[in-house]
């Protein structure tokens, strides 16, 4: 397995991504009409592939922000500024290949470079996304709370805010 940078080269693969893993656990709960957009936000600080044998069997970028709810609750949690956070976003691992340590290592690489950046990493998770939760929990990160977003006139989600590994709380 290879991580590296992610390349307008990549997103096809990425859309192909998103929907096998969207069919798999419902990730993304609402799966966007412009998968493209979803993936390369125009905003990421960053974003990587894992290739396994030449496949991209992983993704996961770095944003500068999340939901208001998320931020919120990180400033909390931490009293940290909101502008101090880098959000870990979009991970997504092919079922095909997981319990490899994908998850982990994309995890790892987006936290490391948020501290590069001089960023606190967080990120958030729907709370029924178990295997994710655990991973993240087994990955040293910290969970902050619970909160309910609501996107447009979608339903409600209950999720979960985790904090990264060493960053401070109140």
């Amino acid at each position: 397995m290879h991580v590296r940078a992610r390349s307008d080269a990549d997103l096809t693969a990425c859309e192909r991504l998103i929907e096998v893993v969207h069919a798999n656990d419902g990730y993304p709960v609402y799966l966007p009409g412009d998968l493209r957009s979803f993936i390369a936000m125009p905003n990421a600080l960053a974003a990587w592939v894992a290739l396994q044998a030449g496949e991209i069997v992983g993704h996961v970028a770095l944003h500068p922000s999340s939901s208001r709810p998320v931020i919120d609750l990180a400033v909390e949690a931490t009293g940290l500024p909101a502008e101090q956070f880098g959000v870990v976003a979009r991970l997504l691992v092919s079922p095909s290949a997981r319990r490899l340590g994908i998850g982990r290592s994309l995890l790892h690489v987006a936290a490391d470079h948020a501290t590069r950046l001089g960023l606190w990493p967080i990120l958030d998770v729907v709370d029924r996304h178990e295997a994710a939760i655990e991973l993240y929990e087994k990955s040293g990160w910290i969970l902050a709370g619970r909160i309910t977003v609501t996107f447009g006139r979608e339903v409600p989600i209950e999720e979960v805010v985790f904090l990264g590994p060493g960053i401070p709380t109140l």
